[in-house]
């Protein structure tokens, strides 16, 4: 019956679950300010249980951290391409990688480039395409003739396409893939003849740097997969590259992110393929490419790809970085406003909800269990990512300074006592953070000074303001524009 209803009502059940994160998340925000003068008592149970919520996401975060970097550690010692020649059909892998680019200097496309020419795979194995934006302008036939000529002998193949401007189409990532991937199916597989049960496709952004080992990793993971056409692999996401070069909130932020990002490889019950990610060409094939009418595209092709293959779709951990540049411009301020904009439009992939929600009603022939797991925990992700901060920073003395009657209660003079106590504890996961990421960072730059570099670690008693302004923040603005129906365009993250 529920099925039939969305089916029916489809425009309308659409347009109500994007205004349901807003509110659940705008409800959240502003319960514990009119609930602490009506209900004080069950806001203190609100902040009492996201506390120890937040705590518990604490551990697990410094826990996953540890051990996903003491396997990033190995996996770059470990040699990958020998294991890998040892497999029957090691010769018939052909790898395609395809870089979405607009408006990045050449110089960044030709550092990312140069990262594939390292591999110590193959390269007469490995085919990329340059995906550019035709509405670049003149200028763009120029930088491809450049690379072309520079990168063409370097690979099996070097292919470029521009995507032209459709009216239906949404301007970004996604439908430039789409279009390329096409294009390269096309070429490679129906006029060249590869075999399409043997190719393998990585989304590569262009300021993506590969470690010279993936695709080595990433043929073994293939070839040995029980099951490789139903399989995404995500390798570990490090925005290092200009890590000692970025302004403070920048760098305490990209820290976070970099740490998160590797634990969340070794979660793989909540790990979804983001950003750079490699599949099966014949899945990308048979799910229909990436859609063209959205702008977060990565999480929108796992779940395309797991509802049309019935839940059956898993994420597997490659434990080797890819590293990616943070946010920067050409001045302290502009990059901060750059940033902002990279998170808002991070935090737009909420978006992607009212998809996932339908697919989640409308394909009850896939286990309920199967498919809520997947679904609930990209909600309470999604969900939540405005609701944190204000829960955890500022939640606690609301109910005390709005309602002094309520202050004065048993539960009144414990609520802050217990929260300040708990959050207190999550310093320690701090500090594991905090050496995990000062352990793995690149050396400091040489106009880096020591005194400068032995100072970083106390950068992040900035947290409670970066991580307002570029997650809360952010946050709020995607559900807000989302439940108004002010939908966001696409805004590629300026390179320098």
């Amino acid at each position: 019956m529920i099925k039939r209803f969305v089916e029916r009502y489809d425009k309308q059940v659409h347009r109500f679950l994007e205004i349901l994160p807003g509110t659940f998340s705008w409800t959240l925000i502003l319960f514990p300010i009119w609930g602490s003068f009506w209900i004080p008592h069950y806001v203190a149970y609100y902040i009492i249980l996201f506390v120890i919520f937040w705590f518990y996401k604490s551990a697990m975060l410094a826990a996953t951290a540890v051990i996903s970097h003491l396997k990033l550690n190995a996996s770059q010692k470990y040699d990958w391409l020998t294991d890998a020649k040892k497999l029957p059909n090691f010769k018939k892998v052909h790898h395609l990688i395809i870089v979405p680019t607009y408006l990045e200097p050449i110089h960044i496309l030709e550092r990312g480039l140069n990262s594939l020419v390292n591999q110590d795979f193959p390269k007469n194995q490995i085919s990329v395409v340059m995906a550019f934006e035709q509405r670049e302008g003149k200028l763009v036939r120029d930088k491809a003739k450049v690379l072309t000529q520079k990168y063409k002998s370097k690979f099996a193949n070097f292919l470029v396409t521009f995507h032209p401007d459709i009216p239906a189409e949404v301007k970004g990532k996604s439908s430039n893939e789409a279009y390329a991937g096409k294009i390269a199916k096309r070429v490679l597989v129906d006029e060249k003849k590869y075999d399409i049960n043997f190719m393998t496709v990585s989304s590569k952004d262009a300021d993506g740097v590969f470690s010279k080992k993936y695709l080595s990793a990433l043929t073994y993971e293939f070839l040995t997969s029980k099951s490789p056409y139903l399989t995404f692999w995500q390798p570990v996401i490090l925005y290092y590259t200009n890590i000692w070069r970025v302004p403070a909130p920048i760098r305490v932020m990209n820290s976070l992110g970099s740490v998160w990002q590797m634990a969340l490889n070794s979660r793989t019950d909540r790990l979804i393929n983001f950003s750079m990610y490699s599949l099966s060409l014949k899945l990308l094939d048979e799910v229909g490419y990436w859609d063209v009418d959205v702008i977060p595209e990565d999480f929108r092709i796992f779940f395309k790809s797991f509802f049309a293959k019935d839940g059956k779709i898993e994420v597997e951990p490659i434990f080797l970085p890819i590293f990616a540049d943070a946010a920067e411009s050409t001045s302290y301020i502009k990059s901060l406003a750059n940033f902002y904009e990279q998170e808002k439009r991070w935090a737009w992939g909420v978006s992607d909800d009212a998809y996932i929600i339908k697919k989640w009603l409308t394909h009850t022939h896939i286990p309920f269990w199967q498919r809520t797991v997947r679904v609930f925990k990209v909600l309470e992700d999604h969900f939540l990512w405005p609701v944190n901060w204000f829960a955890i920073t500022i939640g606690t003395m609301i109910p005390i300074l709005l309602n002094p009657a309520f202050a004065s209660t048993v539960m009144g003079q414990n609520l802050p006592r217990f929260s300040f106590g708990v959050l207190s504890a999550c310093w320690i996961f701090l500090a594991v953070i905090l050496i995990i990421d000062f352990r793995q960072r690149p050396k400091r730059e040489s106009n880096v000074g020591l005194f400068n570099k032995l100072m970083m670690p106390f950068e992040f008693v900035l947290m409670p303001v970066v991580t307002f302004i570029f997650t809360a923040l952010p946050g709020i603005d995607a559900h807000t524009r989302l439940m108004l129906g002010k939908y966001l365009e696409y805004r590629v993250t300026e390179k320098v």
